[in-house]
């Protein structure tokens, strides 16, 4: 009999834990689906997307939020920057950063400007941007305006802060 009872409690447990394993399988629905959903007297949409994009809408941002001491606050995730200068001659890459980063400032202030200093290099970066679409197109600007930098310059990939009041 305690054989019997031990099997129908060890079924019993099996089927509940099998209950709460089963993943929920509907499809979430996205501005996509609601665009190619048949309409009677309507005409037909169709989409032709690469899944990877179809994965990005509606996604949301994950990061840490920071607080600066003015009380602005930032998401802070990783997306793209352009770098703009790096040196590891001590003194004379130190002041080329600066340097470089004022001429920035004055022709185009809008942009944040990051000056680093992680043993050897000196670094100049260059706003935050969440796709490296947005940074190539900002790159492609700062080399027609500034040619001397043009070789200079790529795209990183690193910690940036996006304004709560501006990204949402």
């Amino acid at each position: 009999m305690k054989y019997f009872a031990g099997i129908y409690l060890l079924l019993a447990c099996a089927f509940q834990l099998e209950a709460q394993v089963i993943p929920y399988t509907q499809e979430r629905q996205t501005i996509f689906d609601e665009l190619q959903a048949y309409r009677a007297g309507k005409g037909s949409v169709i989409i032709d997307q690469s899944p990877g994009i179809r994965n990005l809408v509606g996604s949301h941002l994950f990061g840490d939020i920071e607080t600066n001491p003015d009380g602005t606050q930032y998401l802070k995730f990783q997306g793209y920057r352009v770098q703009v200068y790096s040196g590891n001659d001590q003194r004379a890459s130190k002041d080329e950063a600066f340097k470089r980063e004022k001429e920035l400032k004055e022709a185009a202030p809008e942009l944040s400007t990051y000056v680093t200093y992680n043993a050897p290099f000196w670094r100049l970066r260059v706003g935050d941007f969440s796709s490296n679409e947005e940074a190539y197109f900002v790159q492609r600007q700062l080399m027609q305006q500034f040619p001397k930098f043009g070789k200079e310059m790529y795209i990183v990939r690193e910690d940036i802060k996006l304004s709560i009041n501006d990204t949402f």
